[in-house]
């Protein structure tokens, strides 16, 4: 197996053209994969990697001090703007065409966390892990997609296969999603050796152990126990996510969520636990 850095458009035109097996993403490839993109949704990966941060003195503290104020994201459309808007509608703010509240695109983390602290935005909604460093450099955390409602003990990030391929080669998909499992199991197991590889081998711009160990437990990696005990089901996230989805208008083939999700969800059997 062979690991390549490619960006989430990238991804979305590997897969589509079997090009890449597979790849992890999220609920924002939903859209693409209901208008026809071939695309399947086959395993999760973890939960959380997404947090809304504030400026340590500023008085925003709960979901509904947002209403009315400007939120850094990353780009329109995107993940970081689909979990905002989820989670301010959810909370009774309009947000998906900034009647309420109002999401700026920056294209880039570092810039997002620069404009609130120059005060051009009064919030960031941003991926780790910037977010996580800039909370220990005066921001303080008002949401995390771990443990915050909607999203909380849910997937936020998928495993998603090349249709073409999981069509030609399935095997190729099972023995990927095989190796992700025993990754993912040791990750869960052994958060500090995890750490020491990730930053030894640099897949992630950090070099404090002890913070990469943290965002490592908070991201809550399946163990072969946990999916072999069912408290791990991707179906039902991607059912739920799909719904919420449909309220906000992003989904729109379909107000049956059932239905959308069997077009985003392949089950794959790995019999690997």
């Amino acid at each position: 197996m062979e690991l390549i850095i490619a960006d989430g458009e990238t991804r979305k035109l590997g897969l589509n053209s079997g090009t890449l097996p597979l790849a992890n993403w999220d609920y924002a490839y939903f859209p693409s994969i209901e208008n026809g993109l071939g695309i399947k949704v086959v395993d999760g990966l973890h939960r959380g990697c997404i947090t809304i941060i504030v400026p340590e003195n500023s008085p925003i503290h709960t979901v509904h001090d947002l209403k009315g104020k400007k939120i850094a994201i990353e780009n329109l459309g995107g993940t970081e703007h689909q979990v905002t808007v989820v989670w301010l509608e959810t909370n009774g703010i309009k947000a998906r065409s900034n009647e309420e509240a109002e999401l700026i695109p920056y294209g880039d983390g570092n810039l997002e966390i620069e404009a609130a602290k120059k005060g051009e935005v009064d919030a960031v909604a941003i991926w780790d892990p910037i977010g996580a460093q800039a909370l220990r450099q005066g921001f303080r955390k008002i949401f995390d997609l771990h443990d915050t409602e909607p999203f909380a003990g849910r997937y936020c990030c998928f495993l998603m296969a090349s249709e073409k391929i999981l069509k030609e080669d399935p095997e190729q998909i099972a023995s990927l999603l095989r190796a992700y499992h025993k990754a993912q199991n040791f990750i869960n197991e052994n958060p500090e050796k995890a750490a020491h590889i990730v930053i030894d081998k640099k897949y992630i711009n950090v070099d404090d152990v002890e913070l990469a160990v943290s965002l490592i437990k908070n991201y809550d990696y399946p163990t072969y126990k946990d999916r072999k005990d069912g408290t791990t089901n991707v179906y039902e996230d991607v059912e739920y996510f799909s719904q919420k989805l449909i309220d906000l208008g992003y989904l729109t083939s379909s107000k049956d969520a059932k239905a959308i999700a069997a077009k985003l969800y392949t089950e794959v059997k790995t019999n690997d636990y």
